[in-house]
């Protein structure tokens, strides 16, 4: 029931300390706008995070080789491991129930790129057509490459939207155009962009079985890459993932002689590896965060029960006369614990207004590597809701505990 009596107790107690309650107050406000710009900042960092894994394809995993640096049945360190296209088919053979995309790649190393009298280098390679989705590349214009293309040895690109910019001027439409690619002519069917920007966008596409044909590649390949089927939850993405990595590199580096503990020369790149890696450690960065932020909190309660200790201590002699008039403990305690709620909130909702609008105008114009747009979903502003409701019933029980211990008589004889 309202209470008005206590209301208007409530803002006499106010008005005659201000400054006291305005810098308790501070005290509590600034907890709370410490709490939410860094839990803005936690969640700008899972962002930012969380954008650079969507670069390519979030369960991609990458084989590539190196040189040996180990001796192993013989054979001294120092071999280059060269990958054929046998190792991909036995991938996708043995796992093609397993696996959701795949391909091989070749690269041409220092490919020259020409139309008309533009020119320019970018990453050439030779892939299947499932590198788009392992890309996670979207097509602008025409298509990218098919399986027709792979089994017939067509001449045929597909460039990234910054080689498009580069070579075709004045928004000429390179689809059905010839580029030539190292001196031989390729029909450009397909312009793809690329989430990783203009670096993933300056590259060339072209089958697999034409690189490996038309540019010496003969049976070589430099990488595979693979994802796996979608599972249940991210935990037995993760299983699925490891075991396939481990399966697939025991059985490379058997088959090129290579030492079982052999890592610089067959290494796989498990990206849900390193998410796991990343969230890891932006939940510790989170529970700190938290930690921070709490740890401000109770210094701003332990500065409310100081002040509501000396509010009750100047009204001794208010208390022992409500007692003797037959106030029962609980009714004092309520009446103490209601200021120290009321101050504990005004305070802390001033404090997450002014955070949450500072993150709302900051946050969309903040773009760094790590960190993209910090901000908060309203689960987290409930929960700081509760912490400041929570917050002033600790801050005022002690004080309000201590009132309605006081003897009538003796509070009658205060000064």
């Amino acid at each position: 029931m309202f209470d008005l009596e206590r209301w208007q107790e409530i803002f006499e107690t106010i008005s005659k300390n201000k400054l006291r309650t305005f810098l308790t107050g501070l005290s509590v406000a600034s907890g709370i706008f410490i709490l939410v710009i860094l839990l803005g900042i936690g969640q700008g960092m899972s962002n930012g995070i969380s954008r650079e894994f969507q670069n390519d394809a979030t369960n991609i995993l990458f084989v590539f080789t190196g040189v040996t640096s180990k001796e192993y049945k013989g054979l001294n360190p120092g071999r280059m491991i060269r990958m054929k296209n046998d190792d991909y088919d036995y991938a996708v053979n043995k796992y093609q129930d397993e696996l959701e995309y795949k391909s091989s790649i070749y690269r041409i190393w220092g490919g020259i790129v020409n139309y008309k009298k533009e020119a320019g280098t970018y990453r050439v390679e030779g892939v299947w057509p499932d590198y788009q989705f392992l890309e996670n590349a979207s097509m602008v214009s025409g298509r990218f490459l098919n399986y027709s293309d792979q089994e017939g040895y067509e001449k045929v690109v597909v460039v990234g939207n910054k080689v498009k910019t580069d070579l075709f001027k004045d928004g000429e439409d390179p689809i059905g155009k010839f580029i030539e690619v190292s001196g031989i002519n390729f029909k450009v069917v397909g312009v793809y962009t690329d989430p990783g920007g203009e670096r993933e966008e300056a590259r060339v596409f072209l089958p697999l079985s034409t690189a490996n044909r038309v540019f010496g590649g003969k049976n070589e390949l430099n990488f595979l890459s693979f994802t796996l089927k979608p599972e249940e939850n991210f935990e037995a993405a993760l299983a699925s993932s490891q075991k396939f990595s481990e399966e697939l590199e025991s059985h490379l580096k058997e088959k090129h002689t290579v030492a079982p503990d052999d890592d610089s020369a067959i290494t796989i790149q498990n990206s849900l590896e390193n998410a796991k890696r990343f969230y890891d450690l932006m939940d510790m960065i989170k529970y700190f965060f938290w930690g921070v932020g709490i740890c401000t909190i109770v210094a701003g309660i332990v500065g409310v029960s100081n002040i509501m200790l000396i509010i009750v201590k100047e009204r001794t002699r208010e208390i022992g006369v409500r007692k003797a008039l037959g106030a029962e403990p609980l009714s004092i305690i309520v009446m103490v614990l209601h200021e120290s709620i009321f101050v504990t909130t005004i305070a802390g909702f001033t404090g997450l207004i002014f955070s949450l609008g500072l993150l709302e105008l900051a946050g969309p114009m903040i773009e760094t590597q790590y960190i993209t747009n910090p901000s908060v979903d309203f689960q987290v502003a409930i929960t700081t809701v509760f912490i400041l409701i929570i917050a002033g019933a600790i801050a005022g029980f002690f004080p309000a505990w201590r009132a309605a211990k006081i003897k009538p008589i003796v509070a009658l004889r205060d000064e």
